[in-house]
């Protein structure tokens, strides 16, 4: 039986922006925070006595926030919704559950290669034609494409990123008269200008890889362009080819200059990167990283964003045009049961992704969700960008097998991590990246 359920939700804090990337596992049950309330709207089964388990990477300030987005679900359907962090290795954590028979009922994954991993070996459900409805509602074709697998849709993007962002200390910059850059070259010039000013110009949490596959995306997008970027991307040209040579050199302008780039990276976390920048001690002016870095920003120093700390466009290269390079995390079903599809179809309604909006440090890919409740401008300019980019390219690490792409200690991650140690051998870490996928794509 469905009922019409304007449900009282649990609320939305005031300016709480997420904490990236934590890694320590935990368990917990979504409840009624008792704050203020939203609304909910929608038909929706009443689940009373169900009780449904949902895991994701979000550990900190982003799973507590993403626990009221689940308190949403609860209270309109009386379901019992259990949240579990899987830490940042969601495909080992998620294998390992499989394998033992009890994954849960919806994970969010931050990775479009392992979707399809998932939905080739059968591991995740097609979505139940009320979630497809919703879904194309809602989304852009490009988030509907990226979801689907053989043209079948398997999952809701509900949290996207947008990874094409330098965030900088305003004081420090103001302090050394570097302006923001729109060039690559500008940026390098700029970044040395800030550590002849007494500060490293850039900070780099390179302790795991993920963050310098991130700085390779957007360098290579503007480099070698969106077609390029396909066809590596599906390994259709090698790491070998010329154009990925020419962004690791155009990469170690940076990597390789010890004196604008502070050091020890190698054993700085990412977490660490951003208070190196935004502490009450900054050691350095700016920290490459998405929209996320917001988060950190809020969660580990007393920096106030859109005040003291403000981002700008990752720069062009060789005269490129603006473009976006992006990520998130995708909703799929475990099984197809009534209640596993109705938290699906949730997931891909605005109402959900206005709960966490409201609270910060999110982006959400839905074309119907309400960018007026961004809490601040910074926020709703990232989330504008993102939506409306003309050129927009998923993160490349996230689109290839995920023991090349996502995976600690191997593939992009560790090879990415020896360049960034040694960025003089680029010949060297061509013929790595080329060896590691050929092993990943079975070529």
């Amino acid at each position: 039986m469905k009922i019409r359920l304007r449900a009282a939700i649990a609320a939305i804090a005031s300016a709480a922006l997420l904490a990236a990337c934590s890694q320590a596992p935990s368990d917990t049950q979504s409840s009624d925070t008792g704050t203020d309330k939203a609304t909910v709207s929608g038909d929706y089964p009443d689940l009373s006595g169900e009780t449904l388990s949902v895991a994701a990477d979000w550990s900190g300030t982003e799973q507590e926030n993403f626990e009221k987005v689940l308190a949403g679900f609860a209270d309109a359907t009386g379901a019992t919704v259990n949240y579990t962090s899987l830490g940042n290795n969601v495909a080992t954590a998620l294998g390992t559950q499989i394998e033992g028979g009890a994954p849960p009922n919806v994970a969010l994954i931050p990775q479009p290669g392992l979707l399809k991993q998932l939905a080739s070996d059968g591991s995740i459900k097609p979505l139940a034609d009320d979630v497809v409805s919703s879904l194309n509602d809602n989304y852009a074709q490009t988030w509907v494409d990226l979801g689907s697998v053989d043209g079948t849709p398997y999952g809701v993007w509900f949290k996207a990123a947008n990874k094409s962002t330098v965030w900088y200390n305003v004081s420090l910059y103001d302090a050394a008269g570097v302006e923001p850059p729109a060039t690559w070259d500008d940026f390098v010039s700029g970044l040395k200008t800030l550590s002849d000013s007494g500060v490293a110009g850039v900070s780099i949490g390179a302790d795991v890889g993920w963050p310098l596959t991130d700085w390779f995306e957007n360098v290579y997008l503007r480099t070698a362009g969106a077609e390029k970027y396909d066809q590596l991307t599906n390994h259709e040209i090698p790491w070998t080819d010329p154009s990925v040579e020419e962004a690791l050199n155009v990469m170690a302008q940076v990597w390789g200059d010890s004196a604008i780039v502070q050091a020890d990276g190698a054993s700085r976390t990412f977490p660490d990167s951003v208070t190196a920048v935004f502490g009450d001690n900054p050691a350095a002016a700016t920290v490459y990283e998405g929209d996320f870095v917001a988060g950190n920003i809020a969660d580990q120093t007393n920096a106030v964003v859109g005040e003291d700390a403000l981002f700008y466009p990752f720069p062009s290269i060789n005269g490129s045009e603006p473009a976006v390079m992006g990520a998130g995390n995708a909703a799929v079903a475990f099984d197809d049961s009534e209640a596993t599809m109705a938290l699906m179809k949730y997931l891909a309604s605005p109402d959900a992704a206005n709960i966490w909006i409201q609270l910060g440090g999110f982006t959400s890919p839905n074309q119907n969700a309400d960018v007026s409740l961004y809490p601040d401008e910074i926020s709703r300019q990232i989330a504008e960008e993102l939506v409306n980019a003309q050129t927009f390219r998923f993160d490349m690490s996230d689109l290839t097998p995920s023991e090349f792409g996502g995976t600690e200690g191997q593939g992009m991650w560790q090879e990415f991590i020896n360049f960034y140690q040694n960025p003089s051998d680029v010949q060297g870490a061509m013929d790595a990246l080329e060896a590691a996928a050929v092993a990943a794509y079975g070529d």
